[in-house]
């Protein structure tokens, strides 16, 4: 049996997160925590997060949990979803900027507005709902989920890495943004796995026996 993590710095969907993870590892041990000594023992970490970057990375700073990030995130399988992956770079243009645990290097921008697409049909901002993830390179993590599967969105906000070695998947909305990033043990991605039914559960569970090696 292993332990799996879900940090709880106040900002997560958590009960969500750790419902869906119990489900696909119904052997392993899931945990929602605030307590760095039970993180730092996980055999495996989720960072989870929803709100604005500035309540994140407070939130983080206040309860010690930042530094619990830096400390594992390179140690083993580390999974960020949603604000979770946009508090990995380095800055966020959201609350009128703010610096982030710049893990990887890069930064976090608005959408447009107006934001259209190819057609110049104005797309609503934030981005919410299903929207195809395309696979820009072999990743363990998806294993047996299709090319282009659907995933449940909610953003305003999107990450820009400085190396686009890192991006490993894509959605198209308003142009191409990064949605999927991996880079040594670390996976994150800007889609709600917790809330995109099936491939989203899939996901999950490729986490659950990910090695850590992309």
């Amino acid at each position: 049996m292993q332990r799996i993590a879900i940090i709880d710095y106040g900002m997560g969907n958590l009960q969500s997160v750790s419902k869906a993870l119990e489900k696909v590892a119904p052997d392993d041990e899931v945990l929602v925590s605030s307590d760095a000594a039970v993180i730092q023992s996980a055999d495996r970490i989720v960072c989870p997060g929803q709100g604005a970057a500035a309540d994140c990375m407070r939130a983080l700073h206040e309860s010690g949990l930042a530094q619990s990030v830096s400390d594992t995130v390179h140690t083993r399988p580390f999974l960020g979803i949603c604000m979770g992956l946009q508090v990995l770079l380095s800055h966020s243009d959201e609350n009128g900027g703010v610096d982030c645990l710049n893990v990887i290097p890069g930064k976090v921008e608005r959408f447009a507005d107006p934001l259209t697409d190819d057609s110049g049909s104005r797309l609503k901002v934030p981005h919410m709902g299903w929207s195809e993830v395309s696979q820009t390179r072999e990743h363990a993590m998806w294993k047996g989920i299709s090319d282009n599967t659907r995933f449940y969105f909610a953003h305003s906000f999107y990450c820009v890495p400085e190396d686009s070695a890192v991006i490993t998947g894509t959605t198209s909305y308003g142009h191409n943004i990064a949605t999927a990033m991996s880079y040594g043990n670390l996976f994150a991605c800007q889609f709600h796995p917790e809330k995109s039914a099936a491939n989203g559960l899939k996901l999950l569970e490729n986490f659950t026996q990910w090695s850590g090696e992309s």
